[in-house]
């Protein structure tokens, strides 16, 4: 049980205080205070695009205009920007089949439900079955493998094979990323079909009522690019029935054979539906406020303030979808931790150095917030000397605290290691390349040297249980002092720490998971890193590495991808998945847009290290 739970707080303060200094007045008491507002169920976990979330902005901007920030822009603390928040479903959904001449009409939303990802309108036209849909060829497995499916829609089965099997080469009980719904999509969109009609695989999972995925759950792109509907499997059973198969029998061999069993149904059975439903677009803020220096160069420190509002696809308790995540470490911890220490740094005499303080918005969406602001800064980013990006810094354990970032900075090892032992903390180095899932990224790839604090993951990550009570707020107070310290020494040192490059993570090109082909060391390595913004169709890159296949074939930063290998590419599931296809030596022909002119590329494949 922690200190400050018992009443005890203004004691150990005033001996912390008395450690470090009087001119440390970070205060765990308001710290906490401000983190029990932002997490409070009165917000609704702060989704992107609520009014909870605009709540939140507002009470940031004023702590901002309290401590005499300026406005970033000179006019206002909010930063406006455009987000698909999530999709809605329209009064028009119909699915309707023909069989053997006779129309049967199914009953949204209990027989059939769009997914959120899916294209709105028709979804009509013959059906194949093609198993689970999935093409892997690590695997050696192929579900596609001598069935024509251009034009036509596709059935197939939820999950992958042998999914009970300890030894199957799909890890048994731990799903691969071909099982996701995403990949799915993708690779019947790869192979032609017109959509894709997703059913249980009821066979095994007979003790488990089914139930279609509730609509907005589903973790996927905005726009997934081809139409996409779950069916009640009893409503598709005739259908099998007619072309003299059973699903039972065919899952069964799948699953002792690893031998797809894909076939097109009668030309008797045509589907003809309607998939309604529309994306929602709504106007977020960053917030953004700036404490001038002597010069124009700065010291960024940042923090996003959104999160997941009532659960939905990025939730880690999925069973709960409608109950409020309340974002306590993640991330109104760091967001707290921006407002003290603006408040701290506020009251001090002016160094050479400003500071802007900025949170974002969008994080939990694929740091739209962070991305925006790059491309649309309110001060050059070559005046920038580092960013410092606090992330879920409210329950460090055993004093010891993450770092990434660090070798972004040609000085900020030595720097870190210089004052760090005053803290009493013990600082983990293990991230040094300044690419990762928080907002530091999105200034690293603009080469801003970055540091990401960040406390570690726990069991209340993404859940309803992430809340206020579980925040310790003197030890998070004492790694604010940390930064604090080590922002004044950016801020008023002679030099500057010049940007070093690192060559990403190899996973970072599909940032969609872990690595772009699961867990068994397999993939290929192509060397670009997206740009997570919105408005393109395509895989925009932001970086690409250097002396990776893609600098090697001619590739650059803000090149947009739109074919790989022949095959569209929308959006980054699809890049991923296409990529996953591909083995260590092969020749991809890559077509992408430069300067909104079309250039095509061959890319040599290497291995994933």
């Amino acid at each position: 049980m922690k200190i400050w739970k018992l009443g005890l707080l203004p004691v150990v303060c005033s001996a912390a205080w008395m450690a470090f200094g009087a001119s440390a007045p970070l205060d765990p008491n308001q710290y906490l205070d401000d983190i029990k507002f932002l997490a409070s169920p009165e917000m609704k976990g702060r989704a992107t695009g609520s009014p909870e979330l605009e709540k939140a902005a507002a009470f940031i901007a004023s702590k901002f205009q309290s401590f005499g920030l300026k406005p970033a822009d000179g006019k206002s603390f909010f930063q406006a920007f455009q987000v698909t928040t999530d999709s809605k479903l329209g009064k028009a959904n119909r699915f309707h089949y023909t069989r053997n001449g006779r129309l049967t009409a199914l009953t949204f939303p209990y027989d059939f439900v769009p997914f959120g990802f899916s294209v709105a309108g028709k979804l009509t036209g013959p059906v194949v079955f093609v198993g689970y849909g999935i093409t892997a060829p690590e695997y050696g497995y192929d579900d596609y493998a001598g069935i024509d499916v251009e034009g036509k829609v596709v059935l197939l089965l939820r999950h992958e094979p042998q999914e009970f099997d300890e030894k199957s080469v799909f890890e048994g009980k731990s799903f691969t990323l071909h099982s996701q719904f995403a990949s799915k999509a993708s690779n019947a969109k790869i192979h032609g079909a017109a959509g894709v009609i997703l059913i249980d695989d009821r066979a095994n999972h007979r003790n488990e009522p089914e139930k279609l995925e509730t609509f907005g759950t589903t973790e996927g792109p905005a726009d997934a690019g081809i139409p996409f509907v779950q069916v009640t499997s009893d409503k598709v059973a005739p259908w099998f029935a007619d072309a003299g198969k059973d699903l039972d029998t065919i899952m069964a061999g799948i699953d002792r054979t690893l031998h797809p069993e894909s076939f097109a149904f009668p030309d008797s059975l045509r589907v003809d539906a309607n998939l309604d439903l529309e994306r929602v677009v709504k106007t977020v803020h960053n917030v953004a406020g700036y404490l001038p220096g002597e010069t124009d160069e700065y010291v960024v420190i940042g923090a996003h303030y959104d999160h997941l509002g009532l659960g939905g696809p990025f939730s880690l308790a999925p069973s709960m979808t409608g109950t409020v995540h309340p974002g306590a470490d993640d991330n109104a911890s760091g967001t707290a931790g921006v407002i003290e220490l603006a408040r701290l740094l506020s009251s001090e005499p002016k160094q050479k150095r400003g500071v802007l303080f900025v949170t974002f918005a969008g994080e939990e969406l694929g740091l739209l917030g962070s991305s925006f602001y790059v491309t649309h800064p309110d001060y050059p980013l070559a005046k920038g000397v580092a960013m410092i990006n606090l992330d879920m810094i409210g329950r460090v354990r055993n004093d010891k605290v993450y770092v990434g970032g660090v070798g972004t900075g040609s000085t900020l090892r030595a720097l870190l290691d210089q004052v760090t032992p005053k803290y009493g903390l013990h600082l983990d180095y293990s991230d040094t390349s300044g690419y990762g899932s928080s907002d530091h990224m999105s200034f690293a790839i603009k080469e801003v040297p970055v540091l990401f604090f960040f406390s570690g993951l726990h069991g209340d990550y993404h859940k309803p249980s992430d809340t206020w009570d579980k925040i310790d707020a003197p030890e998070a107070t004492k790694l604010l002092r940390l930064v604090a310290d080590v922002t004044d020494t950016l801020r008023d040192e002679a030099g500057r720490p010049q940007y070093v490059r690192l060559a990403p993570p190899t996973h970072a090109e599909g940032a969609i998971g872990t690595s772009a082909a699961g867990s068994s060391g397999y993939g290929p390595y192509f060397g670009s890193v997206p740009d997570f913004g919105e408005g393109v169709t395509g895989v925009k890159f932001s970086d690409v590495t250097p002396g990776s296949p893609a600098a090697t074939a001619g590739l650059k930063a803000d090149d947009v991808m739109v074919e790989f290998d022949h095959k569209p590419i929308q959006n980054l599931y699809d890049f991923t998945y296409a990529l996953r296809a591909k083995m260590p030596g092969d020749a991809v022909r890559v077509k992408v847009m430069r300067a909104g002119k079309p250039l095509e590329v061959t890319v040599t494949l290497t291995q994933r290290r």
